[in-house]
């Protein structure tokens, strides 16, 4: 089957409609009378792996955290995968048992080549944007990776006639930052919100999320507070304490799930949803839960919260880290990420959230502890595996 549906998208360049999938389940095997351009005809199976649901989507930043998710929800329901990458072609190999064989394709591509923008696109009715970075590099910086890059895919997805275009921008994106450390404010908020700007001229119908500070496997928000170079020893300095930040983190799974509820909605085109979690928190509270559930507040460990402001060892730390930097920041620690870590999460109430989608919210309290089980200080010395974690007391949400 598979093979038979990939003929068919070198032979021609068909167009699904979204809608009409749903109205293929109950098609038997294709005849001759039928139409073999509609790829909606090809609908095999109960929906899983092995099956083809008639979404085919081309999925840029796919070696990213976020992607993984999304594209493993992708190939859960039966979508064909066209997964544009850069780099080493070890990277996006984790993800071909997303789908059957067949299901699942790897194409060299580059946001400055729009050649092989246009030939991993071509074919797709779904393209979805992950590509983003928090710092700038010495060969992109943020309007090249947020601003131009997505305006590029958009133009190229509308111009190839593709369905629905998805693109992730930041909870907090404004064209006029909030400035807390860094004097401007985050540019990579102010990079983010052209960049929506950008997609909507291009393709007007385009969905847009708004993520807050995702976590999860792998993830750069529990992990980053862990990490020994956000530290000064045992003592975790954050602006004013943390105490006037407020945030509003989101699970992985969750953003991945919404993704795919937008994708077989077609009311959600030309809106903006707000990806966040289901409570909000102060800084200083997650950060302590955090090292609460790593049994790393206590006497032995030694962790303590303080103010950054009365630190300037910890500041030329990371004003150091910062010149130093060749690709990926030593433990992601950079005046970008202190600066955008203590913005406070803004929802907009006219604006929909994950939950106007029909997902269902993961709390922290939920989540945290399956997260951090790994990191638990002195897990291997002197305990049974089947001892009992020691539950720690939840956050206070705001």
């Amino acid at each position: 089957m598979n093979n038979a549906v990939m003929i068919t998208l070198r032979a021609s360049k068909p167009r699904v409609g979204l809608l009409s999938i749903s109205c293929s389940q109950n098609r038997n095997y294709a005849t001759e009378d039928q139409d073999y351009t509609n790829l909606s005809l090809y609908k095999r199976g109960t929906g899983g792996r092995s099956s083809f649901n008639g979404i085919v989507a081309t999925v840029f930043g796919c070696t990213g955290f976020v992607s993984r998710y999304v594209c493993n929800r992708l190939g859960k329901i039966g979508s064909q995968l066209i997964l544009p990458y850069r780099g080493d072609n070890y990277e996006p190999l984790r993800l071909k048992v997303c789908g059957d064989l067949g299901q699942v394709y790897f194409h060299h591509y580059s946001l400055k080549d729009e050649d092989s923008i246009r030939q991993v696109i071509k074919y797709s009715n779904v393209v979805i944007n992950l590509v983003g970075r928090e710092w700038e590099t010495k060969n992109f910086k943020f309007n090249d990776v947020h601003v131009e890059g997505p305006r590029t895919l958009a133009r190229l997805a509308r111009e190839a006639g593709v369905e629905r275009f998805i693109h992730f921008s930041s909870l907090n994106a404004s064209e006029n930052p909030e400035s807390v450390i860094v004097k401007g404010g985050s540019k990579f908020l102010k990079s983010k919100a052209l960049g929506e700007l950008a997609v909507f001229e291009e393709f007007p119908n385009a969905t847009i999320f708004r993520p807050a500070d995702i976590y999860g496997q792998e993830d750069r928000f529990l992990r980053y507070y862990l990490h020994a170079m956000r530290r000064t020893l045992t003592r975790l300095p954050l602006w004013h304490k943390g105490e006037k930040t407020v945030k509003q983190p989101v699970h992985v799974s969750d953003v991945a799930a919404g993704v795919i509820a937008a994708i077989k909605d077609p009311e959600s085109a030309g809106k903006i949803y707000q990806a966040v979690g289901p409570k909000r928190y102060l800084l200083s509270e997650l950060v302590d839960y955090i090292y609460r559930v790593t049994q790393r507040d206590n006497e032995d460990w030694g962790y303590k919260r303080y103010d950054m402001r009365w630190d300037p060892f910890f500041q030329m730390r990371v004003t150091f880290n910062d010149m130093v930097t060749i690709s990926w920041p030593i433990g992601n620690l950079h005046w970008e990420k202190i600066e955008k870590e203590h913005v406070t999460d803004v929802v907009d109430p006219k604006l929909p959230t994950l939950e106007d989608l029909g997902v269902n919210l993961t709390t922290v309290e939920e989540q945290f502890p399956w997260e951090l089980r790994p990191y638990i200080w002195g897990a291997y010395y002197g305990h049974d595996a089947d001892d009992p974690l020691v539950v720690a007391e939840p956050p206070k949400a705001l």
